[in-house]
């Protein structure tokens, strides 16, 4: 019996595949969201269109992705099935590079912020400490 499930998975579809589940979900996203994107990555916003491309083979690296989670605020369902696709064009990431760090090992560190008067700049405050933050993590942690 030959079916979908017991053939070995293309990975250049498998890729292919993934980056067209992002590049839904970023253009559900408000106008800016890939410019946030490549700002937190340290990269050029074309970087950005390559990653969401599906017709570029280059994957997505692993060390983006809890910076893009992060950005996108995705939901539960969205990221399940994003981060099932990955998982299936590269099926030996880790659970870290994959955003799901093993709850062993972490914690979590509260940093006191001012209320500030405008609401969103109070956000943008928050979101870049926390991209700074996932940036700053990926780098470490790929030593």
């Amino acid at each position: 019996m030959n079916d979908a499930a017991s053939r070995p998975v293309d990975k250049a579809e498998a890729v292919a595949n993934y980056k067209r589940i992002l590049r839904t979900y970023i253009d559900r996203r408000p106008s800016g969201t890939r410019q946030k994107i490549a700002l937190a990555l340290g990269k050029h916003k074309s970087f950005v269109s390559q990653i969401t491309n599906p017709a570029y083979a280059a994957p997505l690296p692993a060390a983006h992705l809890n910076a893009i989670l992060e950005i996108c605020h995705f939901s539960p369902d969205e990221r399940k099935t994003f981060l099932g696709a990955y998982r299936t064009a590269h099926p030996k990431q880790g659970a870290a590079a994959l955003g799901e760090p093993a709850p062993d090992k972490t914690y979590d560190l509260r940093i006191r912020l001012p209320v500030l008067d405008d609401p969103q700049l109070q956000k943008e405050l928050e979101a870049t400490i926390r991209q700074t933050a996932n940036r700053i993590i990926a780098l470490v942690v790929r030593r």
